[in-house]
């Protein structure tokens, strides 16, 4: 088979092209990085190839800036773009925080400034996807995952699906907080991309989400991203949330953070890869291979610890990553060692990556089963329209992906899935009549805005800010 990646410049892809060639019985004979950007086709791009050849797969990784070569022949895409950079994740970050508002950058007034940015862009890939290689799959990780999945789902006649690995990942952590048999575990989850709970979790047969419930604090201590939460407000809610909900449930708590901090992810992020694509190029012109690959290990170990740190300031929560001179954590088991080798753990790619592989084992009836993905609702949740998409499980196989009936959301939860799905329906409609007043008027209606004038004000700047990136806006 052959996979093609959209932003194949990412940061996390050389740890995906690892993982998945480390595995035994790799199934791709190809693997195609698209990346427009020549400085990360020299560094990111060139660190994938050249891993993947330290693992004894040298023909199988290339790297290329012409879209059509990497989707001929393509039966699976992976689509991980960030149109305009960290650079605009800063600007979408920034209009809404000078106004104390959620800066994050898939919801509230940075998602509808990442989402306006990449839509076209997107539906402009899915035309050529289309006419290079017609029966391939999109799988779909850019942000926000569930809007731009919308948007293809209904503006493309690609197959596509989304994926984010908040839900599962959520889940494991429950999995070993009760310290359960994974394969004894059910549950219900339901919700839109970065907004969902769960409602169910059973082991053997038994409930468990009262003992979650109120055993929370402890739950807490166990795992930071619990520790986002009101314990009280959870227990009233009778549903567990997902780390994103609480952008929506905390957002003072949110601007107050990321004040104390001094900077927001977006910056953080904006200076971490920086220097990681810095340090890579110079390991690459003083040694070989695993210079940079420890170059690069080191920073995403960097990143990883410091993920929502910033967001979620607080007691028992630090605001700053480690120093950069110290040891960096592993990530996904044993990045630090290049190669099988090396005697560490088995690798396995982790995060969106990790479930994008899972629906690329269950569309190839390799391993069918059910996997959380971003796909058209039907009638799984009865309270949206059939063609919205999403976040549900889903059975997966060869004949194509069943979303399957869930658990009852709480009624406070089915009202904001209902608000945000209209905003994103409004964002979507904006994005392809190139509609500026509609496009404000979509982020008006989003929970986390305080009015149209409002709304008006940040789509204004947006606009000036990013420039060519959202000049199709009339």
């Amino acid at each position: 088979m052959k996979l093609a990646i959209l932003g194949g410049g990412g940061v996390r892809i050389p740890l995906f092209v690892r993982g998945v060639l480390s595995r035994p019985g790799t199934s791709f004979s190809e693997i195609c990085l698209f990346e427009p950007d020549q400085a990360r086709r020299e560094t990111i791009g060139r660190l994938s190839v050249e891993v993947a050849a330290a693992l004894g797969h040298r023909a199988i990784v290339r790297v290329t800036a012409d879209v059509e070569e990497a989707f001929t022949g393509a039966d699976f895409v992976f689509s991980a773009i960030r149109v305009g950079g960290d650079q605009g994740r800063l600007i979408d970050e920034e209009v809404a925080l000078r106004r104390g508002l959620v800066g994050q950058e898939t919801i509230g007034p940075g998602g509808c400034a990442m989402a306006l940015r990449t839509i076209p862009v997107v539906l402009s890939y899915c035309q050529t996807l289309a006419r290079c290689a017609p029966g391939a799959v999109l799988i779909n990780f850019t942000n926000p995952a569930g809007l731009i999945t919308q948007a293809v789902s209904l503006h493309a006649t690609v197959r596509a699906v989304g994926v984010c690995d908040t839900p599962s990942s959520t889940l494991a952590r429950l999995t070993e907080f009760l310290d359960a048999d994974r394969h004894s575990v059910a549950f219900s989850y339901g919700g839109l991309n970065h907004l969902g709970w769960i409602s169910s979790f059973t082991v053997a047969g038994r409930e468990h989400v009262g003992t979650v419930l109120e055993r929370y604090e402890e739950l807490q201590r166990f795992d930071h991203q619990f520790a986002a939460f009101d314990a009280g407000f959870v227990r009233r809610l009778g549903a567990i949330p997902t780390e994103y909900d609480y952008y929506y449930y905390e957002p003072r708590r949110y601007v107050e953070a990321v004040a104390q901090a001094g900077a927001s992810r977006g910056a953080d992020v904006l200076r971490l890869n920086s220097g990681l694509l810095t340090d890579i190029a110079k390991a690459f012109d003083a040694g070989d291979v695993r210079d940079a690959w420890h170059a690069y290990s080191t920073q995403m170990g960097i990143r990883r610890a410091s993920y929502m740190r910033t967001d979620i300031a607080g007691e028992g929560m630090p605001l700053a990553a480690p120093a950069a001179g110290g040891p960096a954590p592993d990530i996904d088991h044993d990045a630090g060692d290049l190669g099988p080798a090396g005697g560490g753990a088995e690798v396995r790619p982790g995060g969106y990556e990790g479930v994008a592989l899972q629906v690329i084992a269950a569309l190839t009836d390799r391993a069918p089963g059910a996997v959380i993905v971003n796909t058209r609702n039907g009638g799984c949740l009865p309270f949206l329209d059939p063609d919205d998409v999403v976040e549900v499980p889903a059975h997966i196989d060869g004949g194509g992906i069943a979303p399957l009936a869930g658990g009852e959301l709480p009624r406070s939860a089915r009202g904001l899935v209902t608000q945000v799905k209209e905003y994103e329906r409004e964002v979507v409609r904006a994005a392809v009549t190139g509609d500026a007043e509609r496009a404000a008027l979509a982020l008006a209606l989003h929970p986390l805005v305080p009015g149209v004038t409002v709304a008006r004000e940040m789509m204004s700047e947006y606009r000036e800010r990013h420039g060519p990136s959202l000049a199709y806006l009339h």
